[in-house]
């Protein structure tokens, strides 16, 4: 990688004076960033059940704990991808790491319920300001071909990674026995605390700051594109626990859909608007944004569903499972890397299309996890070594493949002042995309949980009166067997969504590899 550059700011604005800088401790502070970003909506997963101990928290309140992150930074992407462009994408990134290091400290020190729960609302929109901010940074920072190519493999890598080391670290951190008198649990939370400070006091020395627009934020549309984006993001959410048919999940998403169609009325008619509908009339960047949308959906369910396998079905430990998702960061750092090399020779609908090929095909392997639907069912579990880590392996190496031109499509040849909402659109369809995934494939794995059980119960009530022994080791077995069943039909239709993305790739992602060597807003082909 280049070890200097300098960027120039656009013309037509005022930028702060822009100064040669070692791009690789740059990509350095942005991937911490971002891997810290990305982890923390994973790493309390594994702690829930020593959170909710300690803290006295309802089981119907517990999944907040997560929730209560996602909805947060899924609703203040867009947001906070436009303070960038607005106020100084450096400026946001720090403020963004710094509200979010504070809201560690303040979770992992929190003494009930209401304080962690707010903690982990303030990570959110702290987090909303960092992402979009980091990528936007690798945008304008690096200069168009190899370097930036490079450095979006490991944007990728880091933003696929994070979900598997949070896995892994979580169920370390939780494992511990209160190192410096500390439960392990609060660790999770305050392990962020100086990352996240001494990331946003390095950024003045190795980011270069952004021209600034202040006066043009669209208030109006913030206000409704924000909560429209909050009620579709809870609706969807609530969908996977509660059900399409629930009053608040409709309510919500009915609300949340009028509040975005008022967004985009007041988006047509304002002078600055939040999100310049232009970033969409280029189809390879729809291409990108619909592509980005539906592969996370399929992958998100795939950590859902088979870090639950892994425990309930397989009876690993924490620990253990979280150690069980380490090919997938081996996996997806192979793949991103290789994926960088090859753009710069292959366009990206051949690398990406494959990509999610591969993906897909991982996914149709996890939905044959073996599974004993007779009855009475039998004791029946997968192989990790045989039926498991080969496909979270060709799952990680095609997200690699996939992430990197997907990415490096979606926010090339932008404007240079449109950077930072280019980068939170890119974000928000992740989210956005993994939650509905999740909320689809839990209601796939639902109806089967529901109809498998009557049939067992039924069948079960035919029987003779079994032993307490019996009746206890009997049910354990169907439960298993049950969610084996719905979480393979969930794979299926996980392995759908994938084919989906792939064909949207293949038919609309149009763009040459020569032309992501170009830089500009109306990028010329090199020759």
């Amino acid at each position: 990688m280049t070890d200097t550059a300098s960027t120039t700011p656009p013309s037509g604005a005022s930028a702060p004076p822009q100064r040669e800088l070692n791009l690789t401790w740059a990509l350095v502070l942005i991937s911490i960033a971002q891997l810290m970003v990305v982890l923390d909506a994973t790493i309390a997963n594994i702690a829930l059940p020593y959170i909710q101990i300690d803290l006295d928290i309802s089981n119907a309140n517990l999944s907040w704990i997560v929730t209560g992150y996602a909805l947060a930074f899924g609703s203040l992407l867009l947001l906070g991808g436009r303070l960038g462009d607005l106020y100084g994408r450096r400026k946001v990134f720090m403020v963004g790491l710094a509200i979010f290091a504070v809201a560690s400290l303040l979770g992992g020190l929190a003494t009930n319920e209401p304080l962690l729960l707010a903690a982990r609302g303030l990570q959110g929109l702290g987090a909303a300001l960092a992402s979009p901010a980091a990528l936007a940074l690798i945008t304008t920072t690096f200069p168009a071909g190899p370097a930036r190519n490079r450095a979006f493999a490991v944007y990728a890598a880091m933003s696929g990674a994070g979900a598997a080391v949070g896995l892994i670290l979580g169920g370390w951190l939780t494992g511990l026995d209160q190192p410096l008198g500390i439960d392990g649990w609060r660790l999770t939370f305050l392990i962020n605390v100086p990352i996240g400070i001494i990331a946003a006091l390095l950024a003045p020395r190795f980011l270069n700051e952004s021209e600034s627009h202040p006066g043009e934020l669209d208030l109006p549309g913030a206000v409704t594109g924000t909560l429209g984006l909050l009620g579709v993001v809870y609706g969807l959410t609530r969908a996977g626990s509660e059900g399409w048919g629930d009053t608040v999940t409709v309510a919500s998403l009915v609300a949340g859909v009028v509040l975005l169609v008022v967004f985009g009325l007041i988006e047509s008619r304002v002078e600055h608007p939040l999100l310049p509908f232009r970033i969409f009339t280029n189809r390879t960047r729809a291409s990108s944004f619909v592509a980005m949308f539906l592969a996370p959906a399929a992958m998100f369910a795939m950590f859902y569903f088979l870090s639950q396998y892994i425990q309930n079905v397989m009876g690993y430990s924490p620990l253990k499972a979280g150690v069980a998702f380490l090919p997938f960061t081996v996996g997806i750092v192979v793949g991103a890397g290789l994926a960088s090399n090859l753009v710069n020779r292959i366009d990206p609908r051949y690398i990406s299309g494959v990509g999610t090929l591969i993906a897909a095909g991982a996914l149709f392997g996890f939905s044959r996890l073996p599974c004993d639907t007779s009855f009475p069912p039998s004791d029946v579990t997968g192989s990790y070594l045989t039926g498991i880590m080969p496909f979270i392996i060709m799952m990680a190496f095609g997200m690699g493949l996939t992430f990197v031109p997907v990415t490096l499509t979606a926010v090339h040849h932008l404007r240079s002042e449109e950077s930072g909402i280019g980068s939170g659109v890119l974000n928000t369809a992740q989210q956005v995309g993994g939650a509905l995934g999740l909320a689809v494939l839990a209601t796939v794995a639902t109806q089967t949980f529901t109809d498998r059980g009557k049939e067992f119960a039924e069948a079960a009530a035919g029987l003779p009166q079994p032993t307490p022994e019996q009746a206890k080791a009997f049910a354990e077995i169907a439960q298993q067997q049950i969610f084996t069943e719905g979480s393979t039909n969930a794979f299926l239709v996980g392995s759908i969504l994938m084919l989906a993305a792939s064909v949207v790739i293949w038919i609309f992602l149009d763009v040459k590899h020569e032309e992501l060597a170009t830089d500009g807003p109306e990028g010329v082909v090199a020759h």
